[in-house]
């Protein structure tokens, strides 16, 4: 199979976003699809542009899209997970952080996976206003337009550290700790899972706290943050990306003593409410 190259696969999804998103900014035009989530023509567009151009390169390969419907996305899931040594899939958020793009809040951007042999082997996230392009390939490390990103060393302790937290998604005891005696300094919630995870592998963050998100927001990030250096589990300690279309908790930081100080935390105060 001709595997695909990590630098098609950035150049392809920043031109998209470029493309199809950019310029739908000023007039995003949302509706509310059945869940109660956000959608718009950019949405739409990116899907099917990036579904098209990636299926002209590497044919083989599907695309799982967040905007298909639930059951061509549990086939598609259901049939990698069967076929390990297959070409594997594509995982597409097309505009993760549409709320934001809805809204004006120019923290938006596409999301793109490619899953084999039940792991991510490729990570793509752009973010759309900054024009900044986040990426790794398994094993290969990962990269910020093209240079190497290493998350940094020497963080502040626990206490003086910026948190992302998403509050609204965590069980009601464990944010309300967290909004009382909290551990860190300051928090923060930007309003899109895959560049939460790539700003935790740059340093914007130093801790990470997501309740439920699904796989096309955090594919991506997870491995540009793993291949970065940083570490991340779920609320019950298990890897993140299991290879479902299960939603899943994120804990994450870049630097292993602040995640095990921040795990530890977590840990005492969440109880059985994870």
């Amino acid at each position: 199979m001709n595997r695909p190259e990590l630098a098609i696969v950035s150049a392809l999804l920043r031109h998209a976003a470029r493309d199809e998103i950019l310029p739908r900014a000023q007039a995003p035009d949302p509706r509310l699809k059945a869940d109660g989530t956000w959608i718009t023509d950019a949405d739409l567009a990116m899907q099917s542009r990036v579904q098209r151009e990636l299926a002209a390169l590497w044919p083989a390969i599907p695309l799982l899209g967040e905007e298909m419907p639930a059951t061509e996305q549990q086939r598609l899931m259901t049939e990698e997970a069967a076929a390990p040594d297959g070409p594997g899939l594509w995982v597409l958020d097309p505009l993760d952080g549409t709320s934001n793009f809805s809204a004006g809040l120019p923290v938006f951007g596409p999301s793109l996976a490619w899953i084999r042999g039940g792991k991510v082997q490729l990570g793509v996230v752009v973010d759309v206003m900054r024009d900044e392009v986040f990426s790794a390939a398994l094993g290969g490390g990962a990269q910020l337009n093209g240079q190497p990103l290493r998350v940094p060393p020497a963080p502040p302790p626990l206490a003086k550290t910026i948190a992302c937290i998403d509050f609204k998604r965590l069980p009601a005891p464990l944010a309300t700790q967290l909004a009382t005696r909290p551990p860190y300094s300051s928090q923060r919630s930007i309003g899109s899972v895959a560049l939460d995870w790539c700003w935790v592998a740059a340093g914007r963050f130093h801790l990470y706290l997501h309740g439920s998100q699904g796989l096309w927001d955090y594919a991506a990030g997870s491995l540009i943050l793993s291949e970065a250096g940083g570490h991340g589990k779920t609320l019950r300690g298990d890897a993140v990306f299991n290879n479902t279309l299960e939603k899943r908790s994120a804990v994450c930081a870049g630097d292993a003593g602040l995640f095990a100080q921040w795990t530890q935390w977590l840990d005492a105060n969440a109880g059985e409410h994870r």
